[in-house]
């Protein structure tokens, strides 16, 4: 299994420079950390990374086609029951083995016959973090995953990380919550763009009277 291989990459967000310079390397078994304040692009940077936006430069390894991506969105049609939702993503990525491993691992067994929509906040997270472990895919980013979770849910969530790292999977997470993984951090902080300069601003520094 190959590892996630981060070159030079630039990221932005509506045209806006965000991040530049990024290169990083996360090895089959390892999670990486991603830290910074509030905008400075860690969601938009696991957006790239999934392939849902295109890198201002740089590039990703391997493809999207490897990566799963846990957002803000829990991904999961209303009107289903969590079985069916869940069975619905088994199937779209050729899961043979059945969802019962994962309505355990995150407590869903007697939500199992329960309509999406009627979940509460905590158990729609569950729901939607449920759904990663029968992507079959062994990139995992993943993007303040713990929101709205309790701690017995949040311990369940890192015993999951674990145990997708344990078998040789990678995982690359935004969080401000210790879920404590061995993991490096890393602060995007240090990757900022240099803010660009506006053309009035140059034009006026540049006047002649």
């Amino acid at each position: 299994m190959s590892a996630l291989e981060v070159r030079d990459l630039a990221v932005s967000r509506g045209g806006v420079p965000l991040l530049e310079g990024l290169s990083f390397r996360v090895a089959p078994g390892d999670a990486l950390i991603l830290t910074g304040h509030n905008g400075i692009g860690k969601t938009s940077l696991l957006r790239t990374l999934a392939g849902l936006q295109p890198p201002q430069a740089g590039r990703v390894a391997p493809g999207p086609d490897r990566i799963a991506f846990g957002a803000h969105s829990d991904g999961m049609k209303a009107t289903l029951s969590v079985a069916e939702n869940l069975e619905f993503w088994a199937g779209l990525h050729g899961l043979r083995g059945g969802i019962e491993g994962v309505l355990e691992e995150f407590d869903l067994a007697p939500l199992r016959d329960r309509a999406a929509q009627h979940l509460s906040a905590g158990q729609r997270r569950r729901l939607g973090l449920a759904r990663m472990g029968l992507t079959g895919r062994p990139v995992w980013l993943l993007d303040e995953p713990t929101v709205s979770l309790d701690a017995a849910s949040v311990g369940r969530f890192a015993r999951a990380v674990e145990r997708h790292l344990a078998g040789g999977g990678m995982a690359v997470l935004a969080t401000h919550v210790d879920l404590g993984l061995a993991a490096p951090r890393l602060d995007l902080s240090t990757f900022r763009a240099a803010p660009e300069v506006a053309r009035g601003d140059v034009f006026a520094e540049g006047a002649v009277e």
